[in-house]
């Protein structure tokens, strides 16, 4: 029986690469860190605000290097981008572990940071888009449901490694079980070129004028806007869950639970937008969903107890946050289809993973100028509300 090109471009085992890839990415590049910051500065001396602050200066140089990976994808096909990704990821977390001062500790995650825009969720999206196009959501679903377990299998492994070893060492053996893992992975189940179909030459003639045309539009600015201002709320709110809750009364070990629970809301998120129906318009869901965010902050700044209610209200807030990510991941295919997807996606993931980047710090941050974590979700709370208006325009 014939199969079409597009099927074609889906090689067999490819997603099944691509979700693993996606687990040891994000544990190796990501996890890993904060699961190292107080050994590596109890033996440096390097303050924790400079050692996630260089974390977060790679993240954001994944945001603005991620617009160039799209342009790759889209021309070059993913076998060579991700594959490179690989191998400048193991790099930077080579020059983690080697770093004798602070100064080489922000190239190394600046390094780090170039890796990450080829090897995270944005190139990975673009790719299951060109594979699955329609059908694109279950296989999304999937591959997110799997990359949402790298901290529970990355985490306890670093910190084995960590007592077991000095940091440095646990980073050199980081960066060869990423070599290790992702490298055959990435280069024998990507495609080395996009099979050519309709849309594919389609895309390859489509003008700069029209990708500019889109990314300029106010519907494209205004969803940019609606999603990053989203994202930073959530991640601002949800990742100091545990200061909030512990103002509010709640001991240490039931907050930790509370965040835990926060990542299982996230599983549960994914689920329930894998199989709610997708007849409606992306502006629809895009609205529904920012509501639901802002509906979820406003819970946890605002209820007073008892602790299981809060708890609750996080854990459905963790849910949306889940939701969330599907649809940074279909928004811009739902609406301007998947020619030049990685072009226009990455221009669009910009600025989210930028806030994505900042909003750990930001919450903090907020909470000390306003005097507590309880003013900081309000506030958070406030913003999405007001985004919120603005989702109808997207």
């Amino acid at each position: 029986m014939a199969t079409s090109p597009a099927a074609r471009n889906r090689p067999r085992g490819g997603l099944t690469a691509l979700c693993v890839g996606q687990l040891s990415s994000w544990g190796l590049l990501y996890y890993s860190l904060p699961v190292a910051v107080h050994p590596i500065t109890e033996d440096t001396g390097w303050s924790a605000t400079w050692v996630t602050g260089a974390f977060s200066l790679g993240l954001i140089i994944s945001a603005v290097a991620g617009i160039y990976v799209g342009r790759l994808l889209d021309h070059r096909g993913p076998r060579i981008t991700m594959t490179v990704g690989t191998l400048l990821g193991a790099a930077g977390l080579v020059l983690v572990g080697l770093a004798p001062n602070l100064p080489m500790f922000f190239v190394a995650w600046i390094v780090a940071g170039f890796a990450q825009s080829a090897a995270l969720y944005p190139p990975a999206f673009a790719i299951i888009t060109r594979w699955y196009g329609p059908a694109r959501v279950r296989p999304l679903t999937i591959m997110t449901l799997v990359g949402g377990l790298a901290s529970t299998v990355y985490a306890p492994i670093t910190a084995f490694l960590l007592d077991a070893f000095d940091w440095r060492t646990t980073y050199f053996i980081l960066a060869t079980a990423l070599a290790v893992i992702n490298t055959p992975l990435h280069y024998f189940f990507l495609n080395s070129r996009w099979e050519a179909t309709g849309e594919t030459h389609k895309a390859r003639r489509t003008p700069t004028t029209e990708i500019r045309t889109i990314t300029r539009s106010s519907r494209f600015i205004v969803l940019q806007i609606v999603m990053a201002t989203t994202v930073l709320a959530l991640f601002s709110v949800t990742i100091n869950i545990i200061p909030l809750l512990i103002e509010r009364g709640i001991d240490y070990r039931m907050a930790a639970l509370a965040l835990g629970l926060i990542g299982a809301g996230q599983v549960a998120g994914r689920v329930v937008f894998s199989v709610i129906p997708h007849g409606d318009s992306p502006k629809t869901r895009t609205y529904v969903i920012v509501i639901g965010a802002a509906a979820g902050l406003w819970a946890i700044a605002l209820i007073p107890g008892p602790g299981w209610l809060l708890i609750a209200a996080a854990v459905l807030t963790g849910s949306i946050r889940g939701c969330h990510t599907l649809l940074q991941a279909t928004a811009v295919a739902d609406r301007w289809g998947t020619n030049s997807f990685g072009t226009i996606n990455g221009i669009f993931m910009a600025p989210i993973t930028a806030v994505g980047a900042l909003a750990p710090v930001a919450g903090p941050l907020l909470a000390s100028q306003l005097g507590n974590y309880g003013l900081m979700a309000v506030c958070m709370a406030a913003l999405t509300s007001l985004v919120a208006v603005l989702a109808v325009k997207s």
